[in-house]
């Protein structure tokens, strides 16, 4: 498929096949979808992917995505901020939310330790979630929801060594989860149970 017949439509196609899980056939697709619709709303369509890049921010506190410095969860007084739901990326925060069954606030790693894809501690929040336990003065409980699979274990285990000393409760989800699941693929009930019956964290 390299014989466009428009050097501006090859650009777009291979723009939106960039994405992941997007073939360059479904992203052909995609581009002659957007060219028989209005200009207004495809200018719209690319103003609100560039407001991602330009005015998309990361709460200073917990790394979720947030239009201003601290994000709606972090800001939120009626939240118990005395438990702290450790997850790996932004859809995990969005999936437990679904299920209405958590409220307290988050800590978003931005990934988990995997030394193949090059991600190590340091490439995460860790730190900054050490001292939001620090801060707390061990008066915190601090929930550890990353999945099940060799990664997630890893990661979970390296954060409770580097909180454990500071005396924080930490836990864990139930294992309603199977091993290897990922948060974002539950569906709300098991989520939601897992969440309430949180068990304490055994290395």
């Amino acid at each position: 498929m390299n014989d466009f017949p428009s050097k501006t439509l090859q650009m777009a196609v291979e723009a939106i096949s960039s994405l992941p899980g997007v073939g360059t056939r479904s992203a052909l697709r995609l581009a002659l979808h957007l060219l028989r619709q209005p200009k207004e709303q495809i200018h719209h369509f690319s103003e609100a992917i560039a407001a991602l890049a330009d005015d998309i921010h990361y709460c200073s506190v917990c790394s979720m995505v947030s239009d201003g410095d601290i994000c709606s969860i972090c800001a939120d007084s009626s939240r118990d901020h005395s438990t702290i739901c450790v997850v790996e990326s932004v859809r995990d925060v969005m999936s437990i939310e679904a299920t209405g069954q958590y409220k307290g606030v988050y800590h978003v790693l931005g990934g988990i330790i995997s030394p193949i894809d090059g991600m190590g501690p340091s490439d995460l929040t860790i730190a900054s979630l050490v001292e939001r336990v620090k801060e707390a003065k061990g008066d915190v409980e601090v929930i550890l929801a990353l999945s099940g699979d060799v990664e997630g274990e890893t990661t979970s285990f390296y954060i409770y060594r580097q909180i454990e000393a500071l005396g924080p409760k930490v836990s864990t989800l139930a294992r309603g989860l199977g091993f290897g699941d990922d948060l974002e693929y539950a569906d709300s009930i098991t989520l939601g149970r897992s969440i309430l019956n949180r068990q304490i964290f055994k290395p």
